[in-house]
């Protein structure tokens, strides 16, 4: 099948899917539209407010860790129903109306609901979109999961503004910060909908020895001339694995090192500084690159801009170029961005061309590390250990989000990175050293999976 004959109806399942990181964008980026106004009104200390920012990652970790058990015992569809109930009471009891007891450990409480519901989802929605796609086109339709994931950012940053900007700062402190909250009700009702009339994945129900009922929905998403291929490799595969492994397998030396691979690249893919970037992006234009208070939201919107362009661009090069090329240059690119902003900062000369570096980088990420990290991870792991090998992978990247935001405001604060030579530079020649990282990392242990069936992947490894 050929990449511009994909049916609709597989478009339509694979956005439905998607829409699982549309709320993974827009419930991480929530926070930072409400923090200013509920720290007001909760008068919290900056260790209080520090503890319900990153409280959803924690909800994130441990999500993604059970995922791989929800994925493989009730499938990848209603383990994504299971997170758009998370996200929906997440985004409820985080704005909680002021007749109820809203208080900072029911803040946290529910922002880590949420973050069990992203967990879940950045794991199963990706590897559900690619267990139904056709090797020719499988990374453009996981990469819709990355498009929506910036989508979800950007939709939130403007949802937020427009409740808040015509305000006075009193109404946004008692009331506006909940309706911030409340805005992510209408994505997700609408994604737990639509998730019911998306079919299961074919690969889980073939491990499930549900054979007729896979075939039918390959031919209905593939076309039948298609699937004859791809229904003898997954029987062929399905009966070499007698069963998925288990946790207790994963140190099995033919399972350990698929693994490990995908944890390290997971990993890496945040050591980028992407969510630095993302997470205290108003920060770092307003005191970095020294831009006021009245330019930051045009920053902030041109950030967003820059990241879904390139996302674009990686979802319609990412089956004709390759994975490892777009990883390869996408991370020169992001090099090349560190060092222009590093260089303004040491030099005092910090500009325009500080933000070009900024911008630099993020549109070398949106076609590198975002999308096609998401895409190898959802292809790479053989069908026994595709479950846990994605849980693991997806729960390590939270881990390393959580090391990232805690640790880049303590190094950006620190004294050496503020004295002498480093002038403000520090933690991005850090983040420039894990990006060179990757690409060794890149060259040598990732494969080619360009055009390459699920199964067929699997046999590289061997």
């Amino acid at each position: 099948m050929e990449t511009n004959t994909i049916k609709p109806n597989l478009v339509f399942i694979a956005i439905v899917a998607a829409l699982g990181g549309l709320l993974f964008g827009y419930d991480t980026g929530v926070i930072n539209g409400t923090q200013f106004y509920f720290s007001k009104y909760f008068d919290l200390s900056p260790l209080q407010k520090g503890w319900i920012v990153g409280s959803a990652l924690i909800g994130c970790f441990f999500g993604a860790l059970v995922s791989g058990v929800l994925s493989k015992q009730i499938g990848r569809k209603y383990a994504l129903i299971i997170s758009s109930i998370l996200f929906t009471a997440s985004a409820w009891g985080s704005g909680l109306p002021e007749f109820l007891p809203q208080s900072v450990e029911l803040l946290v409480f529910f922002r880590i609901i949420g973050g069990l519901g992203i967990g879940i989802a950045s794991m199963n929605a990706p590897m559900y979109i690619a267990e139904l796609s056709p090797s020719q086109s499988r990374g453009k339709l996981v990469t819709i999961y990355q498009m929506a994931i910036v989508l979800g950012f950007f939709t939130v940053f403007l949802a937020t503004y427009f409740i808040g900007s015509d305000r006075t700062e009193s109404y946004n402190i008692e009331t506006g910060w909940r309706w911030m909250f409340w805005s992510e009700l209408i994505p997700c009702l609408l994604f737990l909908f639509f998730l019911f009339f998306i079919p299961k994945s074919p690969r889980w129900l073939y491990l499930n020895n549900k054979k007729d009922q896979a075939k039918k929905i390959l031919e209905n998403v593939q076309g039948a001339e298609n699937v004859a291929q791809t229904v003898a490799e997954i029987e062929q595969s399905v009966k070499e694995a007698a069963s998925e492994i288990q946790l207790k397998d994963v140190l099995q030396k033919s399972v350990f090192g698929i693994i490990l691979i995908g944890s390290v690249l997971s990993a890496l893919q945040q050591f980028t500084g992407i969510n630095a970037v993302l997470y205290y992006g108003a920060d770092i234009f307003e005191k970095a690159l020294g831009f006021g208070p009245e330019d930051v939201l045009q920053q902030q919107v041109l950030l967003a801009f820059v990241n879904v362009i390139f996302t674009i661009l990686a979802m319609f090069t990412v089956d004709k170029w390759g994975r490892k090329p777009l990883l390869i240059t996408g991370s020169f690119g992001m090099i090349l961005g560190f060092l222009l902003l590093s260089v303004t900062m040491i030099t005092d000369s910090v500009g325009l061309l500080s933000l070009l570096g900024v911008l630099v980088f993020i549109g070398s990420f949106a076609m590198s590390m975002g999308p096609i990290v998401w895409v190898l991870l959802s292809e790479m792991y053989p069908n026994r250990m595709r479950s846990i090998g994605m849980s693991i992978a997806v729960a390590v990247q939270w881990a390393a989000n959580y090391v990232v935001s805690q640790f880049f405001p303590v190094i950006v604060e620190s004294e050496t990175n503020n004295q002498g030579f480093w002038n403000g530079s520090l933690p991005y020649f850090i983040f420039i050293a894990f990006i060179l990282l990757i690409v060794q990392f890149t060259r040598k242990y990732i494969p080619e999976t360009k055009g390459k069936s699920l199964e067929e992947i699997e046999k590289l490894w061997e």
